[in-house]
C-alpha cells in the first residue's frame, strides 16, 4: 500500500491552496477538556451559550467526529496584506476585522481541503474517509494546530504561525490516514505582554486567558442584545471583530505580506464602511454588500448597533443629525437605544432636546429606558479612546464608494 509522506502532503497541499500545513494524530485533548470546563465554570464563556461543558468534553476527542480517524491535517491560509487605509474623505468609518474583508472564510477553506481530499485520494489510489473542520465542528482549531506544530499558542490566546503571526485562518482534515506526525513548537512569547496591554476592554485577563464578554470580537459579532454601557466607549470605531492584540504582536507585526484575492476586499464597505451609511442600509442593502462575506454573521441590526457606538466615539458634532433622524425613524428598537446613547456621547447638552422628544413618543420599553439612562447619567469622557497600533504602509486595493454610499 502507497504511503503518504510528510513532505509529499505539503506539496499537495501548496497545490491545493493551502500554504501551511502540519499533522498530528488523531488521539484525545484530554488537557483541552479541563481547561475548557474550567473558562466556562469560571465565567470567561459567558454568552456563548451552545459552548457547554459536554459540549467541551466532547469536543476533546476528534474520534467522537470521525471513528476511523488515524491523523489530523492541520492547515492553514494567510491573510495579511499591508494596511488599507481608509479615505481621506471627512467621512467618520467603521473598521472591520481583516479577516471579514474578503470571501466567507469558512466556504473559502472548505472548497480548499476539498481540493486537497480530492489529491489524497488521487495520490494513495484509495477513497478516504474524512471530514472538513473550519471552525464549525466540535474540535478546538487551535489546539490541534499547535499540537501539530503548525504554530504555537501566544498569550492573546491565538495560534501564532512563524512567517506568518496570527494573520492564518484555521481548519482541519481529519482522515483515516496514517502520517507520520509533526512536532509542535516551542512557544516564543516570552515576557511580552503587548496584546494585553492593549486590549481596551480588559478582555485579556492574563497570558492565555480571554474573558470573553469584554472582547470587542464577541460584543460586535455574537452578542445579540445591547452592547453593556460601560463598554461602549471603548469600542472606538469596530464595527465587526477587532485586530488590537493581532496588530501589536511582535510576530504578527513582521508578518509576510500575501496576495491571496479570497481574501482581498472589493469595495470600502467590506473593510472601513461609512457609518452613516451602515445606519441608514436597509436590509436588501445589507444583504446584497456583504453577500458571500463572515460580516453576514452580526445581522443587519448588529451592524447598525455597532455603528450607533462607533459614531458616538469618533462622530462629530455634525453628526448628531443622522443620529436623531436613526433614534426617530430606524424600525430597528436595538439600534434606536444605542443611537441615544451616542447622541449623548457626542454632545450630551445638544442632545438633551431631541432626547427628551424622542422619550416623549417612544413606544418601546427598552429604547425609553436606554433614553431614561442617557439622560440621567453623565456621559463618558470624550477622550477615552483605546490605544491604537502604529499603522503600516498604505496599499489601496479597493474601490472607492460611490457618493450615494458615502
Amino acid at each position: 500500500m502507497k504511503t503518504l509522506t510528510r513532505d509529499r502532503l505539503k506539496a499537495l497541499a501548496h497545490e491545493a491552496g493551502l500554504a501551511i500545513t502540519a499533522v498530528t494524530t488523531a488521539d484525545a485533548f484530554p488537557e483541552i477538556a479541563e481547561v475548557l470546563v474550567e473558562r466556562i465554570r469560571e465565567g470567561h464563556m459567558t454568552g456563548l451559550d451552545w459552548f457547554t461543558e459536554d459540549r467541551a468534553r466532547f469536543s476533546a476527542d476528534p474520534r467522537n467526529l470521525h471513528p476511523t480517524a488515524r491523523s489530523i491535517i492541520s492547515v492553514g491560509v494567510p491573510y495579511w496584506q499591508p494596511d488599507i487605509q481608509p479615505p481621506q474623505d471627512d467621512v467618520p468609518r467603521g473598521r472591520i476585522s481583516r479577516y471579514a474583508w474578503g470571501r466567507d472564510y469558512h466556504k473559502t477553506l472548505r472548497a480548499r481541503m476539498e481540493r486537497l481530499h480530492a489529491l489524497l485520494e488521487a495520490e494513495l489510489n484509495r477513497r478516504i474517509e474524512a471530514r472538513f473542520l473550519v471552525d464549525t465542528a466540535r474540535i478546538v482549531d487551535r489546539a490541534a494546530a499547535a499540537r501539530a506544530g503548525l504554530g504555537w499558542y501566544g498569550k492573546n490566546t491565538m495560534v501564532l504561525v512563524p512567517g506568518y503571526g496570527s494573520w492564518v485562518m484555521l481548519g482541519e482534515l481529519v482522515v483515516d490516514v496514517e502520517i507520520e506526525p509533526d512536532a509542535p513548537l516551542r512557544p516564543r512569547c516570552g515576557r511580552c505582554t503587548a496584546c494585553i496591554d492593549v486590549c481596551p476592554t480588559g478582555a485579556l485577563v492574563g497570558p492565555y486567558t480571554l474573558h470573553t464578554p469584554r472582547c470587542i470580537s464577541f460584543l460586535t459579532i455574537e452578542l445579540r442584545g445591547p452592547i453593556p454601557r460601560e463598554l461602549r466607549p471603548l469600542m472606538d470605531n469596530w464595527v465587526f471583530g477587532c485586530d488590537l492584540c493581532q496588530e501589536i504582536c511582535p510576530y504578527t507585526s513582521a508578518a509576510r505580506p500575501v496576495a491571496d484575492p479570497d481574501f482581498q476586499p472589493e469595495r470600502i464597505e467590506h473593510c472601513f464602511p461609512a457609518l452613516d451609511w451602515l445606519l441608514r442600509m436597509t436590509e436588501e442593502e445589507f444583504r446584497e454588500v456583504y453577500r458571500g462575506r463572515a460580516v453576514l454573521r452580526a445581522k443587519r441590526s448588529g451592524l447598525a448597533r455597532n455603528a450607533a457606538v462607533a459614531l458616538g466615539n469618533v462622530g462629530r458634532p455634525a453628526d448628531l443629525a443622522v443620529l436623531e433622524e436613526v433614534l426617530t425613524r430606524h424600525d430597528l428598537p436595538l439600534v434606536r437605544g444605542h443611537a441615544a446613547w451616542a447622541m449623548a456621547r457626542i454632545n450630551a447638552d445638544a442632545a438633551r432636546p431631541a432626547l427628551q422628544a424622542a422619550l416623549e413618543r417612544e413606544a418601546d420599553p427598552y429604547v425609553r429606558e436606554e433614553i431614561r439612562q442617557t439622560l440621567d447619567a453623565p456621559p463618558p469622557p470624550r477622550n477615552q479612546r483605546p490605544p491604537v497600533a502604529a499603522a503600516r504602509p498604505v496599499r489601496l486595493l479597493v474601490r472607492r464608494t460611490p457618493a450615494a454610499a458615502r
